[in-house]
């Protein structure tokens, strides 16, 4: 995010330099980029609601930021406007998709500590690196151009899809919802049993208890 942050910053100095009286363009790229934004959050969502692989997701989404920044810095120069608009639009797809990603993938690392503790924690280190690199590529484009810039950039995302591998996937709040579907599921069969046999010795808080749920 601290990467998306210095783009859509400088995008319209970046954007104008190759492309100059463009600046109805550059305003209609940066609306493209929300709209691309939102589509993803939602869509990032749904693909980890049906297959909670919250590590495996991380890695692909962050290998798509790095290949999109790529994408974005070779095209930059071409003669088409049209370029632009595709090349942003895939850069902020999956750049803006990351952070619904990442807030539940905390949470599952960080279980049982509270929810809201990991976002926040989150969204201080997005502030920081979004300043951290806004202006650093301030400073490229100003001193070396925009490739150069655009070069750090890439290199930032590759630090970052480094970070993540080695990220450790210990879902805990997965597994906490397993045992408690599993504990659930035998209550039932024992109650079912117990009912069967005609026993009255079983107690509820005593097979609580005994499971440590």
């Amino acid at each position: 995010m601290g990467v998306f942050s210095a783009i859509s910053t400088l995008l319209n100095q970046v954007i104008l330099k190759y492309f100059p009286g463009h600046e109805e363009d550059v305003g209609r790229i940066g609306l493209t980029i929300i709209c691309t934004g939102m589509l993803s959050s939602v869509i990032c969502g749904v693909i980890l609601d049906k297959t909670h692989k919250f590590k495996e997701t991380t890695l692909v989404v962050c290998l798509c930021d790095f290949i999109g920044m790529i994408i974005f810095t070779v095209t930059l120069d071409s003669k088409g406007i049209y370029v632009i608009y595709i090349t942003t639009s895939i850069l902020s797809f999956f750049i803006n998709g990351y952070p619904s990603i990442a807030f539940e993938f905390a949470a599952e690392l960080t279980y049982p500590e509270p929810e809201g503790t990991a976002a926040g924690l989150l969204n201080a280190a997005m502030e920081v690196f979004s300043f951290i690199f806004t202006m650093l590529y301030s400073f490229l484009f100003g001193k070396w151009g925009d490739l150069w810039a655009n070069i750090a950039m890439c290199i930032g995302l590759g630090i970052g899809i480094l970070l993540a591998f080695i990220i450790p996937n210990d879902l805990r709040r997965q597994n906490a919802k397993e045992q408690q579907k599993r504990t659930a599921e035998t209550f039932v069969t024992v109650t079912i049993v117990d009912k069967q046999l005609g026993t009255s010795d079983f107690r509820l808080d005593n097979f609580l208890r005994d499971t440590s749920l």
